[in-house]
């Protein structure tokens, strides 16, 4: 078993790499996309200039992934994985669009990038909604600030505009009006066309891709289909194209959350098949579609019930402390992540001993 941290695009550097390892984390997991558009680089190709929004579909060169690579290295750790694609690189992909066959070729040339990096990873969410309708509140232990969704009582849910996928605009300037309706057949033929092009490209380039649960896992959420929104629909995505770079990231908070499924049978069933490139450690209380994401050792999930099948199954993956609540203190996130992977690294070492 593998203990990393998530760092996103801004905290990837030496300081936070420093604090993951003295943590106790022995890898790392990048965000490499820029959510908070705040790199500014202009189209490359000189036909479009959509302002400073997103990267502009700019792709990922292999030295800069490579000089991440580098440059986690050199802190003692290791890089397991790039978390998601940029919107702007795929949101035809997503919507079936007319640029979805020049974005196809665009993502294969990403993950051949990532494989020559040798990262080993590459983490994506087949959304259009993506991670939307949260709030923050003290639903944590002591008041501790975290994340909760509260169904009909939290935001409203409002249509998605178009030029917008995953909550980030690629087109500012696109036409008035929302992208409307995308039933659920319309997306699985999507994610069905998306894995057939891009898995055999994974496979030669030594990259596995891993598909993260809908987070909240609802049905629908703004007019459009949820793929993986319980625990079963793991194995529809999986059956797509069996092959070892047709993987799970496995985030075990979301699929807690899940109505109509048992965590405890899902994480058997995929560390069984082997099919888990990486997971989410989070625990929650409640389920869609009310619910509240606590500290590891105080939600509905019985963390020490859950390590043990993934060790007794033989998972030896990389896992990660997912959205973890915020301390109060100087430094909040930093105490609660250094809190998360003190408590699993305890974990860990208390149930290898108790198998082996």
């Amino acid at each position: 078993m593998k203990i990393g941290l998530g760092l996103y695009r801004h905290m990837l550097d030496r300081d936070n790499f420093r604090f993951a390892r003295q943590a106790g984390a022995t890898h790392i997991v990048a965000h490499w996309v820029d959510y908070w558009g705040t790199e500014k680089i202009p189209a490359t190709d000189g036909k479009q200039n959509w302002g400073v929004t997103r990267q502009q579909g700019r792709l990922w060169t292999y030295e800069e992934l490579r000089d991440l690579k580098k440059a986690v290295n050199a802190e003692g750790l290791e890089l397991a994985a790039i978390e998601n694609l940029d919107p702007s690189h795929w949101y035809d992909i997503l919507l079936d669009g007319p640029l979805k066959k020049r974005q196809l070729e665009d993502v294969k040339t990403i993950i051949r990038r990532v494989g020559k990096a040798g990262i080993p990873i590459l983490g994506y969410n087949f959304s259009i909604a993506g991670v939307w309708g949260h709030v923050h509140g003290p639903f944590a232990r002591g008041g501790a600030e975290s994340v909760g969704f509260l169904g009909q009582d939290g935001p409203e849910e409002t249509p998605i505009p178009r030029g917008q996928v995953w909550n980030m605009t690629y087109d500012p300037d696109a036409p008035a009006g929302t992208l409307g309706t995308v039933t659920s057949e319309q997306l699985w033929q999507r994610v069905t066309d998306f894995l057939r092009e891009v898995v055999p490209v994974a496979e030669e380039a030594g990259v596995r891709l891993a598909a993260h649960p809908d987070d909240p896992p609802m049905p629908s959420l703004r007019g459009t289909a949820r793929l993986v929104y319980r625990p079963d629909l793991f194995q529809r995505l999986l059956d797509i194209y069996p092959s070892h770079s047709n993987a799970l990231e496995f985030c075990q908070g979301t699929t807690a959350e899940m109505a109509g499924g048992d965590v405890y049978e899902a994480i058997d069933q995929y560390t069984r098949q082997g099919n888990i490139a990486y997971v989410h450690f989070r625990n929650v209380r409640g389920k869609v579609p009310k619910y509240h994401e606590v500290f590891l050792d105080e939600g509905d999930v019985d963390f020490v019930r859950a390590m043990r099948i993934y060790i007794k199954n033989g998972y030896d993956g990389v896992m990660i402390p997912d959205h973890t609540p915020q301390m109060t203190c100087a430094d909040p996130w930093h105490a609660g992540m250094a809190y998360a992977i003190g408590y699993m690294r305890g974990l860990v070492s208390v149930i290898e001993h108790e198998i082996f």
